[in-house]
C-alpha cells in the first residue's frame, strides 16, 4: 500500500463480504423451495427471495468494484484520493440505500421490474451516490501525476456503468418499450461496461503479480475494449427475441451474441500470455490463482455457456428456463465475483501487513468455491434440459414439470453447500487480516 487513502477500499470490501453471505442465504431459501420445501413462504415469498438474491448480487459486486477503484486509482494516479471524508460518506450512503432496498422488498416496496426492482425513490439516491463516487475517482485521476491506460479503462467502465443506469429510470406504459430499455441497463452492464471494469482490474493485477511490462499489458486492453464494444452493444439483441421487438433483432442478436465470447476469450488469452511472460515470482500465489481463475471461468460461464443458449434456434426452447440460471451463475461468478476476490486477495495483505495468503484456508476457499460453483452449474444444466423437454416437448404444465425437477435441486443444494464452505473460508480469512494500518503503509513504501 503506497497511499493512506487506499485504506478506504477496506470498507467497501467488508460490505461486499457481508452482502455476499446474505445473498447465499437467500439462494438456499430459493433452492429448498424449488426442491419442494417452501416453509418460509409466509415470511419470505419466493418472488421476494428472488428479487433479494439478485439485487444483493448487484450491490455487493458494485461495492467490490468501488473498493477496487479506491485502491487502484491512487496507485495509478500516484496521489492520494482528493477526499477520504467524501469517500466514507459515499460508502455509508451506499450501505444504507442497499439495506433499505432489501428491507423494502420484504414489505412489497419495489417497482416489480425484473432485475430493476429497487423503488424509484431509491433510484435517485443511487444516482447521487454514484455521481459522488465518480467525482472522487475522476478528480483524483485527473489531478494525478500519471493517467495510465489501466486507470482510464477502469474509470471509463465505471462512468458508463453510471450512465447506463439512467435508461432503467425511464417509465413506459408499454411493456415492450419498457423491456427494450430495461435491457440497456441489464445487458450493457454485465456484457458491456462491467467487462471494461473487469479488464482494468485484471490489467492492474497482472502488472503487479507477473512483472510484465505495463506497455505490453495495456496494449491488450485496447483489444479487449474493442471486442467488448464490437459484440456487446448489438449483442443486446438476444434479449429482444420475444418481447414484441421487430424480427430483425433475431438476426442481429444471433450474429453479435455469437461474437460476445471473443471478448472473454481475449481476456483469457491475455491473462495466460502475461503469466507466461512474467518473470516476477510474486509470493501472493492465491491472488494469482483468483486472477487466472477469473479468465478461465468467465470464458466458460459468460462466453461458452452464454452462446450455448442465445442462438435464436436454441433460445426459442431455452428462453425463460433454468438454462438461463446455468449461464447466469457461472458467468457472474467467473467474470465479476472472482475479479473482486482477486483484488481483495491482492490488496488485503498490503493494507494490513498480515500476509495470510499462504494459509490453508485461503487455498480451501479457492478450490471449494470453484468446485462447488461448477457443481451448481451442472445441476442447473441438467434441470434446465429436463425442464425444456418436459414443458416444451412433452407439454407438461409448469408446476407439474417442477415437481419432476426436485431431485436436481437436491444435487444443487449439495454443490451449493460445498461452495458456501469455500466462501466461509474466504470471508473468515478476510476478517482475520484485521483493519488496514498506517504501519502497513510504512512497510510497503
Amino acid at each position: 500500500m503506497k497511499y493512506k487513502s487506499q485504506k478506504v477500499a477496506y470498507m467497501f470490501f467488508a460490505l461486499s463480504m457481508v452482502l455476499l453471505l446474505l445473498q447465499i442465504v437467500y439462494g438456499f431459501i430459493m433452492a429448498f423451495a424449488h426442491a419442494g420445501y417452501d416453509g418460509l413462504h409466509e415470511i419470505i415469498a419466493f418472488n421476494t427471495a428472488t428479487a433479494t438474491h439478485k439485487n444483493l448480487l448487484v450491490v455487493w459486486l458494485l461495492s467490490g468494484f468501488m473498493g477496487a477503484a479506491y485502491y487502484i486509482i491512487p496507485e495509478e494516479a500516484q496521489r492520494e484520493l482528493v477526499s477520504v471524508k467524501l469517500a466514507l460518506i459515499q460508502f455509508w450512503s451506499l450501505a444504507i440505500v442497499g439495506v433499505v432496498a432489501v428491507a423494502g422488498f420484504h414489505v412489497g416496496w419495489w417497482e416489480g421490474r425484473k432485475f430493476l426492482e429497487i423503488p424509484r425513490a431509491l433510484d435517485y439516491l443511487v444516482v447521487v451516490n454514484v455521481l459522488l463516487f465518480l467525482g472522487i475517482i475522476l478528480v483524483t485521476l485527473f489531478k494525478g501525476k500519471e493517467k495510465t491506460t489501466t486507470a482510464m479503462v477502469l474509470a471509463m467502465g465505471l462512468f458508463f456503468a453510471a450512465l447506463l443506469y439512467l435508461p432503467g429510470m425511464i417509465w413506459f406504459d408499454n411493456q415492450s418499450m419498457d423491456s427494450f430499455f430495461r435491457w440497456w441497463v441489464v445487458h450493457l452492464w454485465v456484457e458491456g461496461v462491467w467487462e471494461l471494469i473487469m479488464g482494468g482490474i485484471l490489467a492492474f493485477l497482472l502488472i503487479k503479480l507477473t512483472g510484465v511490462d505495463r506497455e505490453l499489458i495495456e496494449k491488450w486492453l485496447y483489444v479487449i475494449v474493442g471486442l467488448t464494444f464490437l459484440s456487446g452493444i448489438l449483442g443486446t439483441g438476444h434479449h429482444y427475441y420475444y418481447i414484441g421487438a421487430p424480427k430483425y433483432w433475431l438476426m442481429i442478436g444471433g450474429i453479435f451474441s455469437a461474437l460476445e465470447p471473443l471478448a472473454f476469450l481475449g481476456m483469457a488469452l491475455f491473462a495466460f500470455a502475461m503469466y507466461r511472460k512474467g518473470e516476477k515470482n510474486h509470493p501472493n500465489k492465491i491472488a494469482l490463482y483468483w486472477t487466472l481463475g477469473t479468465a478461465i471461468m468467465s470464458f466458460a460461464g459468460a462466453g461458452l455457456l452464454g452462446i450455448a443458449h442465445t442462438i435464436p434456434q436454441v433460445n426459442m426452447w431455452t428462453h425463460g428456463t433454468l438454462i438461463t440460471a446455468m449461464h447466469g451463475h457461472l458467468a457472474f461468478w467467473g467474470a465479476y465475483a472472482m475479479i473482486v476476490f482477486s483484488i481483495i486477495s491482492y490488496s488485503m495483505p498490503l493494507m494490513t501487513g498480515r500476509k495470510l495468503y499462504d494459509k490453508p484456508g485461503a487455498h480451501y476457499a479457492f478450490w471449494l468455491s470453484n468446485i462447488g460453483m461448477i457443481g451448481m452449474t451442472t445441476a442447473f444444466a441438467a434441470a434446465g434440459v429436463a425442464q425444456v423437454y418436459l414443458e416444451r416437448k412433452v407439454g407438461l404444465d409448469f408446476m407439474v414439470s417442477q415437481n419432476a425437477l426436485h431431485v436436481h435441486f437436491w444435487v444443487l443444494i449439495g454443490a451449493a453447500t460445498l461452495f458456501t464452505i469455500g466462501i466461509l473460508y474466504y470471508v473468515v480469512n478476510f476478517f482475520k487480516h484485521g483493519m488496514p494500518t498506517d504501519e502497513a503503509l510504512i512497510d510497503n513504501k
